[in-house]
């Protein structure tokens, strides 16, 4: 099963009003096809009074075998349904890779 795939599966246990995970492992310095580097965008009641760093801890115990593995890194950007909509629904864009000889 894709890195991704098992990603979204498992995130999904928050029951997620969005749930975006990204793949931007092409935007690194990686083989084609890899499956290292990941954005998610999760919109949650279950973090409502939940402090951010807790709302990450939350997502790297669901995620600790993947983060123990293939998964180089994780961009996180978790928000209540009221947060989301404060945003205009929108998370902000990924930097441009700056490491590995690009």
């Amino acid at each position: 099963m894709a890195i991704q795939t098992q990603i979204e599966q498992k995130l999904a246990a928050l029951t997620p009003d969005v749930l975006r995970v990204e793949n931007e492992s092409h935007m690194h310095n990686v083989p084609a096809n890899s499956e290292t580097h990941f954005k998610v965008t999760l919109v949650s009641d279950s973090f409502d009074g939940m402090m951010p760093v807790k709302r990450h801890q939350q997502i790297y115990a669901l995620l600790a075998d993947e983060l123990s593995g293939p998964v180089h890194a994780l961009a996180l950007h978790l928000y209540t349904p009221r947060e989301w909509q404060a945003r205009g629904s929108e998370r902000p864009n990924s930097p441009n890779c700056r490491g590995g000889g690009q």
